[in-house]
């Protein structure tokens, strides 16, 4: 493309197109910037756009399309092409920090992230001079500029606070101190000055406050790994300045600044111990003084987070012990904290979703409600009884306060269960909901006396938040409640998945799907299908009417409760399946017109796959019922296209498929051909679903593809070519190949043979990995048992002579104790048995040197431990890793394939099977084998041999 007017013209049409409401212009300017955007110069042209554009809506636009562009396309993915040319990457980082520091705020913000994109795979090696580049900016006295550099240096070093330690990690952090600690020490100083200059000009300080803002951000990710010896020599002037502006009356800053300090007390305790008493108290002031506003909500949280962090150390107990403290602690911040204001009763009722996402998956890491729970936890941790006694008094007086009026004072209940949650919570995962608890805290007795009245009350909709409140508390204690008292509450929360209020009637799902999954002894689930048979029609009446309820048409609590429900539940949702698979299928029609919520559609596919799998157990033929009610939905998803879903379709179509025992129906046959469409192997989430799909054609219907469909069988083995080309999909590839090679007629493959041997050497010479060598070991064992000893010795002698020798010496022998998994050190115990007890070269050539070896090696496979050793460059060729913005792959569990054993019929223990091998060779060769074995094999595998000899009751002749 070239960078021409008329270009920018036309960029800028489709451009607008991608701002209009209607679909039907939108979606097709979408398409067609998507098969542009692999063009050379197509990023500069985005960029020459947001720079010399009249109209500042495109400039918006292209500032965000060309982030967009950089998030998917800036990683150089192995085995895949490079897909943004040298020389624009080359233009991008020439000019992309000039263009966004002399940016607009709004398109800065957008430039700042592409930057910090680039920066995560290009800085420092490839992009040395990027810090140089924005400290000279600090020079500039523009703070506009300035705070374009800050910004860009937060969204890029903040990275820091979750990466793992490793000296690649501390090699860059030290790269960066070097050249940036003292700019930003130097440029900390000069803005808090510039603040006293100011002191009366608001513009100018809330410019200022932005930088002071930016800089305590960065302060903390370049602190966060370890204390850098360069801020540890000027923690004076960054403590005593932090300490000053928590006077200022800037709640954005303090809230920063609370957070540092946070950290330093948790990380390095010794050297910030000096200043800490003069925080402590400072950040109390700020607390005792603060409103209850929504927007100080952060500020709020994370003070209380500091005190949490500071009172569960044991050389600061002092500052808490006494009793008045206490008392104050809990009366002036935790209660007031708790309470449950306008605000969080405006979001339970208008932002359920964001409300849910907050209080159930622990999002809510900011919110007043719980870091006040953790300085309950923090507290209890030196003062559990002192504390308990506090809390236990106000506990029953707003109890009794509720009790006089509930109507009016339901707000008051609301508090002491969260109190008495946040006491008795010692330790708690997501998972098991608390795993340790308070015993001062009689659990069992709150919830028979405050818990279940409420849940047992006729209106589902009265008082939603302590209903909400309610079944929480079941979810969180599941595991200190009695099962007799959790059995009652089943058919509770059954009747609240009709509840209006969103919150109610997901917290509802939830909870069962968690009971559905607790364990009782023996690792089985606690409650059993007879347990609970009785509810089985509401349960499943109520779970789907509730998918119909405003607001949850695609709840993901609801739909994990439905697949849980029928896992648990099995055979006893036969007689609802016809109702409940036309409900799925047209569920899956709907979200299909537009996926957004993944989760959901990851358990609406699993709870087909159940339905599939459940039915078709007890009664195989009803697979066909299936077919008909899913394959018009299936034939829509791939016509259309749906990205999202088309790596779940060919996970059900294979169970389906593998459903059928004797041969492939003709719809599936008609598809198979499209299966071998290249387009559909460019995307990675595709690949271990469609290699599945294959696999159960080549099961169930290898005669009818050797004999109608043989034509496509170079398809088959082009797609095998394209796998094992790719590091981290060749295992895949293998899949295939073992699958072609067990269930094909030999005669259908036997002129590609050859072929197929000389890509795997091509391969092996190209880039031999560990994973790569695992999986052909297993192939070439496999093809070994498949067409004999001799057939696999032919054949490498065939591409080159005493090739057969290399390949025993330099892959078989020394690498064969790193195969993994059951099936396949099988597969290996079994076609290495052949090859030394059919294979006549192995007895009377050149070869006979290596029989003893690969004796032992077998051995080796059978008795040592696996070799799980890797080498250093390996370890990061991660077989997930997706490029930018495909559709990953996701495994589903009910669709899981089972383990498939080839040889499973033919040997059941392979150490017996060598021993009668070992038995039959040496009958045919008298004396031969015990005189190799006796010479040559070391004492302990003869010993071991000695054995499989004796449990076969078999000797060597």
């Amino acid at each position: 493309m070239e960078l021409s007017d008329a270009n920018l013209q036309t960029l800028t049409e489709y451009l607008k197109k991608t701002l209009d409401p209607d679909p039907a212009i939108r979606r097709p300017a979408e398409k067609f910037l998507e098969s542009v955007e692999g063009n050379q110069n197509y990023p500069l042209l985005l960029l020459t756009l947001l720079e010399k554009s009249q109209d500042n809506v495109i400039k918006v636009c292209a500032s965000v399309t060309f982030k967009n562009y950089i998030k998917r396309n800036w990683r150089i993915v192995e085995d895949e092409p490079n897909k943004i040319c040298e020389a624009d990457r080359v233009a991008i980082k020439a000019n992309i920090v000039h263009l966004m520091l002399s940016s607009p705020e709004q398109i800065q913000k957008q430039l700042s992230d592409a930057i910090s994109i680039i920066g995560r795979e290009d800085f420092p090696q490839k992009w040395p001079d990027l810090l140089t580049e924005m400290v000279n900016r600090f020079q500039s006295g523009d703070f506009h500029v300035i705070n374009g550099v800050l910004r860009t240096a937060h969204s890029l070093f903040k990275r820091y606070r979750h990466e793992f330690k490793s000296n690649e990690l501390w090699t860059e952090i030290k790269l960066v101190l070097d050249a940036f600690a003292l700019p930003l020490t130097n440029l900390f100083k000069a803005t808090i000055e510039l603040c006293s200059t100011h002191a009366n000009d608001a513009s100018a300080l809330r410019i200022l406050f932005s930088s002071l803002i930016l800089i305590s951000k960065l302060f903390y990710s370049l602190n966060f790994q370890d204390l850098p010896e360069f801020f540890e020599d000027n923690m004076e002037t960054w403590m005593n300045n932090f300490h000053t502006l928590l006077t200022l009356d800037n709640k954005l800053l303090q809230t920063d600044i609370c957070d540092n300090a946070a950290l330093y007390a948790q990380k390095y305790d010794e050297e910030f111990q000096r200043y800490l008493p003069r925080f402590v108290t400072a950040i109390w002031n700020l607390l005792v003084t603060t409103g209850q506003e929504v927007k100080y909500d952060l500020l709020v949280s994370n003070a209380i987070q500091f005190l949490a962090s500071v009172c569960e150390r044991p050389h600061y107990k002092n500052l808490f012990e006494d009793q008045n403290t206490l008392t104050s602690i809990c009366e002036k911040v935790i209660v007031p904290n708790m309470e449950f204001r306008a605000a969080d009763e405006e979001a339970f009722e208008d932002n359920s979703e964001e409300y849910i996402r907050r209080d159930l998956e622990g999002s809510d890491i900011d919110t007043r409600r719980r870091a006040a729970c953790d300085l309950v936890r923090g507290l209890c941790k030196f003062f559990e009884g002192p504390v308990t006694g506090i809390f236990s008094g106000y506990v029953n007086s707003m109890l009794q306060e509720y009790a006089k009026n509930p109507s009016v004072n339901w707000k008051h209940k609301d508090a002491a269960i969260y109190l008495v949650t946040s006491l008795a919570s010692k330790a708690q995962t997501q998972k098991h909901g608390i795993t340790q608890a308070n015993e001062l805290v009689n659990l069992t007795e709150f919830f028979v006396n405050h818990i279940l009245p409420d849940l047992k009350s006729a209106n589902v909709n009265e008082f939603p938040v302590l209903k909400a409140d309610g079944i929480k508390y079941i979810m969180i204690f599941r595991n200190q409640v009695p099962k007799e008292h959790l059995l009652v509450s089943i058919p509770l929360l059954i009747n609240h998945l009709q509840a209006e209020s969103i919150v109610v009637h997901t917290y509802a799902a939830h909870a069962l799907e968690r009971l559905f999954t607790m364990r009782g002894p023996n690792n089985a689930t606690l409650f059993t299908a007879a347990e609970i048979a009785p509810f089985v029609e509401i349960l499943l009446t109520n779970l789907f009417k509730a998918l119909t309820l405003p607001g949850s048409s695609e709840n993901e609590y609801i739909m994990k409760a439905i697949m849980r429900s029928f896992s648990l539940l099995q055979e006893a949702i036969i007689p609802y399946i016809p109702t409940l698979i036309t409900q799925l299928t047209q569920k899956l029609l709907a979200v299909s017109k537009n996926p957004s919520k993944p989760h959901f559609n990851h358990y609406m596919f699993e709870a087909i796959c159940l339905s599939i799998r459940i039915t078709c157990k007890a009664n195989p033929a009803a697979v066909v019922n299936f077919e008909e009610a899913l394959f018009l939905v299936f034939t829509e998803i791939l016509q259309n296209d749906v990205q999202e879903f088309i790596p779940y379709v060919f996970q059900v179509m294979s169970l389906l498929l593998e459903t059928h025992k004797n041969d492939i129906p003709s719809s599936y046959m008609a598809l198979f051909p499209h299966l071998l469409q290249p387009v559909l192997w460019e995307r990675t989430g595709n690949i271990p679903a469609l290699v599945r799909l294959l696999q159960a054609f080549l099961e169930r219907g290898s005669n009818t593809i050797a004999s109608a469909a043989a034509d496509k069988i170079p398809g088959l083995l082009g797609v095998f070519q394209k796998l094992i080309a790719s590091k981290a999909n060749d295992h895949q590839g293998f899949y295939l190949l073992n699958s072609i090679i067990e269930h094909m007629p030999p005669e259908s493959v036997d002129q590609y043979r050859k072929q197929i041997f000389i890509l795997l050497f091509q391969r092996l010479q190209n880039s031999k990995t560990t994973k790569f060598i695992k999986s052909f070991l297993v192939f070439i064992n496999l093809y070994c048992i498949k067409y004999g000893a001799l057939a696999l010795q032919e054949i490498f002698d065939g591409i080159q002579p005493k090739m057969f020798g290399m390949v025993l010496e330099k892959i078989i022998i020394p690498e064969i104790q790193k195969v993994s998994g059951n099936v396949e050190k099988k597969i290996c115990a079994v076609g290495i048995t052949k090859l030394l007890t059919e294979c006549p070269p192995m007895m009377d050539t050149e070869y006979t040197k290596l029989w003893t070896p690969l004796l032992q090696s077998l051995i080796g496979l059978f008795e040592l431990p696996e070799d799980d050793t890797i080498p250093d460059e390996e370890h990061f060729i991660d077989i997930e890793d997706t490029p930018g913005y495909q559709t990953a792959f996701s495994q589903l569990a009910f669709a899981g394939k089972k383990e498939h054993d080839p040889v499973g019929q033919m040997v059941n223990n392979p150490k017996i099977h060598l021993a009668q091998s070992l038995h039959k060779l040496s009958t045919a060769c008298p004396g031969r084998v015990p005189s190799m074995v006796s010479t040559s094999l070391n004492a302990e595998a003869l010993q071991y041999l000695q054995g499989y000899l004796q449990a076969a009751s078999v000797t060597l002749l």
